[in-house]
């Protein structure tokens, strides 16, 4: 792995630490799945964060037309402690039913319920800058020194 390989998996590795920090800030942790699906990938001059298809709909909401999976909101009914308060009322399959097509009637505007700015707060264009910046700076000085380095051989050889 190059110097500036490792330089970008470093950092992306903190973002992907700072995006889990912010999500428990905000109180959005309830079965842990999101934080648990992150996952950094360094190659070359490349780097991405990869995560749960629904990371979107954490930062900007979820548009209207498409009901979300029903399974997906059971399971967060469980994580939040909703199937205790409804127990002996609605099942949680129901309930689940009834949020999930009301999502897909209505949509769900992230702005009306806090707005999160989960990770458009963490990755930012200046953090981004700052990231392209030292693998810049680890390339010219790896340039610089395979420069001098032909220089001084070929000094050396007249």
């Amino acid at each position: 792995m190059s110097s500036s390989t490792a330089i970008l998996k470093a950092e992306f590795n903190l973002l992907k630490e700072e995006l889990i920090a912010k999500y428990d800030e905000l109180g959005m942790r309830a079965s842990g799945n999101w934080a648990n699906t992150l996952k950094v990938e360094a190659e070359s001059y490349s780097a991405q964060i990869t995560g749960a298809a629904y990371s979107e709909a954490l930062e900007n909401g979820y548009k209207p037309g498409k009901q979300p999976p029903s399974e997906a909101i059971e399971q967060w009914i469980i994580a939040k402690g909703i199937s205790a308060q409804i127990e002996g009322d609605i099942s949680i399959s129901s309930l689940a039913y009834l949020i999930a097509r009301k999502i897909g009637r209505e949509g769900w505007d992230r702005a009306n319920h806090g707005g999160t700015e989960l990770i458009s707060s963490v990755i930012t264009p200046q953090r981004m800058q700052l990231i392209i910046d030292k693998v810049s700076e680890n390339e010219l000085i790896l340039v610089t020194s395979d420069i001098t380095n032909l220089l001084n051989s070929f000094y050396d050889s007249i």
